[in-house]
């Protein structure tokens, strides 16, 4: 296939523009940064394009009309950034994401478009007075594509303009399937995890996400601060797991992805935050760790004081992973400690080749 894939050279792009080059399709690669994608630069089947998809320059029209594919993975994924930036979260998010779904609709093109869990939001133990027999039963964390309500924070709260600006977009793919036969896939990560998930301290995208900070901690001394406690809990999902899944959906064995909305997450990996970086500080200790750097404390520091005013999270979040098993055979296959210990492995070996 002739696959337009944008936002290619991110974390999820990179990787899965690599397996896209090894199954032997042909790739256009769209992205503002090459940093992650140099090493397949040169590959006969690769044209990458180093622009913003909000310059007037770029034709998406003719790339859309010239594909047999697009996959849309273009984002803000930074929570720093929901809380500083808002407005242009919104306007690249739901905007400017809506141009390309709309070109696909125009010429008839089949779009991947990677959404996020963030629009399950919180679960029904967070909220006051919710009169559950055991808030801590998993059934009501588990979100499912078609069925799970949502719930979110207040307007004041605008951390949650990422959320609200992906699940509009979703709504609107559903709206264009109905009314005009549209063929989509929306796939709902869950937290991925793995090499050049980010840059440390990656001033560009602001404070990094909670992996790359505790990551940053390690090898520089400095503290793991934990948001209101590190109680929050996650499912982790490495990305050779998610790519897989991911290549399954392009491949979309007798049409069973269309117009379906797929969860990809690894459920039996929920750890809380201050778990994860205590795990993390273990395995640094007993596998990377250099003696002439201490360990970093574990703090726990305000939301307001990290983020900044207008913060707000999920408390957990476990996928439900039915319909990408049933459909597509997949079943994720790294453990939480594994996967920790081998993306923590490439950042120490980076960090030091560098420092």
């Amino acid at each position: 296939m002739k696959i337009l894939s944008l936002g290619a050279g991110g974390f999820i792009g990179s990787h899965l523009t690599h397996r896209l080059l090894t199954e032997g399709h042909t790739v256009t690669a769209v992205d503002i940064e090459t940093d992650k994608v140099t090493e397949f630069l040169g590959h006969p089947n690769l044209t990458f394009l180093q622009l913003d998809i909000r310059s007037p320059e770029w034709d998406l029209d003719s790339m859309v009309r010239d594909s047999d594919l697009v996959i849309d993975l273009i984002a803000y994924a930074n929570p720093g950034l929901y809380l500083r930036i808002p407005l242009e979260v919104f306007r690249l998010n739901f905007i400017e994401n809506l141009k390309i779904a709309e070109a696909c609709v125009r010429h008839g093109k089949r779009l991947i478009q990677f959404s996020t869990c963030e629009v399950y939001g919180r679960t029904a133990a967070s909220l006051k007075n919710a009169g559950l027999t055991d808030p801590e039963d998993p059934i009501h964390a588990t979100f499912s594509e078609d069925t799970s309500e949502y719930i979110l924070g207040p307007v004041s709260k605008h951390r949650w303009i990422y959320s609200c600006a992906k699940q509009l977009l979703e709504r609107v793919l559903h709206a264009y399937g109905i009314e005009m036969g549209f063929n989509y896939t929306i796939i709902r990560p869950f937290n991925f995890i793995g090499p050049k998930i980010d840059f440390l301290l990656h001033e560009k995208e602001g404070i990094p996400r909670v992996f790359s900070f505790f990551m940053d901690a390690l090898l520089n001394g400095t503290q793991m601060k934990l948001v209101n406690g590190g109680s929050n809990r996650r499912c982790y999902t490495y990305i050779d797991d998610a790519v897989e899944c991911s290549w399954r959906i392009v491949e979309n064995p007798g049409g069973v992805c269309d117009r379906q909305i797929l969860n990809i997450g690894s459920p039996a990996n929920e750890i809380s935050i201050r778990q994860m970086a205590e795990l993390m500080r273990e395995i640094y200790a007993e596998k990377f760790r250099d003696p002439a750097v201490p360990l970093p404390e574990i703090v726990d520091v305000p939301a307001e004081e990290f983020y900044g005013q207008g913060y707000d999270d999920s408390d957990r979040r476990i996928p439900d992973i039915t319909k990408a098993r049933t459909l597509l055979g997949w079943e994720p296959k790294w453990g939480v400690r594994d996967i920790l210990e081998t993306t923590m492995r490439y950042y120490v070996s980076s960090f030091r080749k560098n420092g």
